[in-house]
């Protein structure tokens, strides 16, 4: 997979207010590879009646996903780096006017910044990813113990944000995947999550640009990477509204990651 690097816009700031109230101990505590993943007391089966979504309730797999949970012609939209008060409402729309579902990728503090968006991509029928807390695309040069706080921390944010909706994938910013963080993702009920087709939607360019870039590599394979934080996303909403409804006449469906 080819790396992104570095994530525009006011992250930053947000992250640095969020990440002081993290317990470093208490994290690693948590991060203990090999461990066995249950339903707590407070994660139930889907359609429960508190309205939770995905219980951990089976083992997930370390290796990279990419495949489609939906059998035949099929695609995964993904959405990263949200959420965004401006851009992400905006792609919901896009994606409720054509019937598509979608996985995003969140930000920890971002996703603690906006919980009403986060509960508005669970109440629409999509999924969470964690996107860790820094979006740090060298994070797979630093020590186990930053891996640990970046995943785990991100992951208690973005399901605070939720009310409770569980965090079911988990994406290396950047593709910046380690043994070590696919495993301790696995162990916590994220499977760790790929792309097949880069947008190039963070990049400058034209919309042109970008459905060129989808359309030539769908070839590659079912998970396609967008983006509704970290910059102006006027693109990516334009994009989609054109690329969905050609999508669909090509004969594909749209389904989530396997987990």
């Amino acid at each position: 997979m080819a790396r992104r690097f570095g994530i525009q816009g006011g992250i930053i700031g947000v992250v640095a207010a969020a990440a002081v109230s993290l317990s470093v101990a208490g994290i690693l505590a948590f991060a203990q590879p090999g461990a066995t993943v249950k339903a707590s007391a407070d994660t139930v089966d889907s359609g429960g009646k508190d309205g939770r979504q995905g219980a951990r309730t089976a083992p997930v797999k370390s290796s990279i996903v990419h495949a489609s949970d939906r059998p035949g012609r099929s695609l995964n939209i993904t959405i990263d780096d949200g959420p965004d008060p401006v851009w992400t409402p905006k792609v919901l729309e896009v994606l409720k006017k054509h019937g598509v579902k979608a996985t995003f990728c969140m930000i920890g503090p971002q996703a603690a910044a906006h919980p009403d968006i986060v509960k508005q991509v669970v109440a629409a029928g999509h999924k969470l990813c964690n996107h860790t807390i820094t979006h740090n695309t060298g994070m797979d040069h630093r020590p186990q113990s930053y891996q640990s706080q970046e995943i785990l921390g991100a992951q208690k944010m973005i399901e605070k944000a939720a009310g409770g909706a569980v965090v079911e994938y988990y994406r290396a910013p950047g593709g910046a995947f380690t043994p070590y963080s696919r495993q301790l993702a696995a162990d916590h009920g994220m499977r760790p999550l790929g792309w097949n087709v880069d947008s190039k939607d963070f990049e400058s360019g034209s919309v042109e640009a970008i459905e060129s870039t989808v359309r030539g590599e769908l070839s590659n394979g079912p998970t396609v990477l967008f983006h509704d934080g970290g910059g102006n996303r006027a693109r990516t909403v334009e994009s989609l509204d054109r690329l969905l409804p050609w999508m669909a006449q090509q004969g594909y469906g749209f389904g989530f990651p396997q987990r």
